[in-house]
């Protein structure tokens, strides 16, 4: 099974503004001739790379719940132009979207085992994906996702 990471989407107030910010900075990059990839810069670089590689995915919390997630392609470590450490998760720009899954607030990223991952949201329930986000997160706040 493989090893995946768990992190706060700071800034986004729903798997839309993922979406669209995604979108955005794709274009950006095509536009200034930069490498058409999407990427999260993180300060630590994981000890369980090979782990994460082989089918792991980054879970995004987004308002208090794991809401999607996506593929981790690469972990790239560089430094930056101060001099420190840092590494970039290099994700496929695809956002899938996950069960509902209430996380308290953390800083960083962690490790989450394959057991613990939301499942993806299958046919089935793929109406739920079409909610509007105000209505998914007053139906969680209520335990009803």
């Amino acid at each position: 099974m493989a090893l995946n990471l768990i992190k706060l989407c700071v800034g986004c107030d729903s798997v839309e503004d993922l979406e669209e910010w995604i979108a955005f900075r794709l274009d950006e990059r095509r536009r200034t001739g930069e490498p058409v990839e999407q990427y999260h810069t993180t300060r630590m670089m994981p000890t369980r790379g090979e782990e994460i590689l082989g089918g792991g995915s980054l879970y995004w919390v987004i308002k208090g719940n794991v809401q999607c997630r996506q593929k981790l392609l690469e972990i790239r470590p560089f430094v930056d132009d101060e001099g420190i450490s840092r590494c970039k998760l290099v994700l496929e720009p695809i956002v899938v979207r996950t069960d509902w899954q209430p996380r308290r607030a953390f800083q960083g990223w962690r490790y989450l085992k394959a057991e613990d991952a939301p499942a993806d949201l299958g046919a089935g329930r793929a109406g739920l994906a079409e909610m509007p986000a105000k209505l998914r997160q007053e139906l969680a706040d209520l335990g009803l996702l």
